[in-house]
């Protein structure tokens, strides 16, 4: 009777345990996952009832609450081709919009947010103190960085190269400043670790494919063209998921485990209506400890007729 007593006693301890143990991982992958608005093309102006829309597409994040907000870059129309006036007060109104979010707000850069580098249209002068990226940097630091949030990192790269472009403005590239940084990142980065990189060019698309024919390549205006030497740098590393712009549409790539999300626009042609049938939306993520699921939010803008 002694020994069934101290049997059953054993047996409901291990039950206790093993009971204890579950709850407390289901609680901890519980606390540990999390949500991300990845919001991209925003375009924001005063015309075409652009502050309306992106602050509805903000109303509409607020109420899904994600821990913060990425944006992808091009977050004004536009820099790249205006006036130093036109750029200046484009940034000060998407200062003024953005802080209807309730969350932490990390920011891409984007080619239109590049002060006056068309300069045949912007007549800009090179040596004005906000010439090209420092008019972005000046407004919202730092144009690529890294930050970790309950277990992931998330890597905030410039994709955008102006030095050495040839005929047009700029080209999809990571210099090799910021490759050197990617390594150092790396260096300190435990290999197990989620991986999440925001970029505004996309580091992989079949946009020309897709609407051009299936034997059209991918011009460096469209894609990151030194994108295969970037990517290999992350070899024996737990990348999981490239967040990218640039193109106004929604895309999944999954290759070697790596989704690369096109992100959509927020203002989905331009504010003047849906662009090659996507509209107006953003990409909603949720992240569960080495695993993710993603949908695009259409945040129900209608064009003003």
């Amino acid at each position: 009777m002694k020994k069934m007593i101290v049997s059953l006693f054993a047996y409901s301890l291990i039950v206790l345990i093993v009971f204890s143990y579950t709850a407390c991982k289901r609680e901890k992958q519980e606390n540990d996952s999390f949500s991300v608005a990845f919001l991209t093309d925003i375009h924001l102006q005063p015309e075409r009832d652009a502050v309306k829309g992106f602050s509805q597409a903000l109303d509409t994040v607020n109420m899904l609450n994600p821990d913060f907000i990425i944006t992808g870059g091009d977050l004004i129309l536009d820099a790249l081709a205006q006036s130093y006036g036109r750029a200046d007060s484009l940034n000060n109104l998407f200062h003024e919009v953005i802080r209807r979010a309730k969350m932490p707000v990390y920011n891409t850069m984007g080619n239109h947010d590049i002060y006056g580098i068309n300069l045949e249209k912007s007549k800009a002068d090179p040596d004005h103190p906000e010439y090209g990226e420092k008019m972005f940097e000046k407004r919202f630091g730092k144009s690529y960085y890294s930050l970790t949030h309950k277990g992931w990192k998330f890597m905030i790269l410039n994709s955008i190269e102006t030095e050495d472009s040839k005929n047009d403005p700029y080209t999809g590239k990571i210099d090799s400043t910021q490759i050197t940084w990617i390594m150092s990142e790396l260096k300190k980065t435990d290999r197990s670790i989620p991986i999440v990189l925001s970029t505004h060019i996309p580091f992989m698309t079949v946009f020309s494919q897709k609407y051009w024919g299936s034997t059209f390549a991918n011009d460096a205006e469209l894609v990151i063209y030194n994108s295969k030497d970037v990517l290999d740098l992350f070899k024996g590393y737990n990348l999981k998921l490239v967040l990218q712009g640039h193109l106004h549409i929604v895309e999944e790539i999954n290759i070697d485990g790596i989704h690369f999300i096109t992100g959509g626009a927020v203002s989905g042609g331009w504010w003047r209506g849906p662009n090659r049938g996507f509209g107006e939306g953003f990409v909603y993520v949720t992240f569960k400890e080495n695993d993710f699921s993603w949908r695009y939010v259409d945040f129900g803008w209608d064009v003003k007729k």
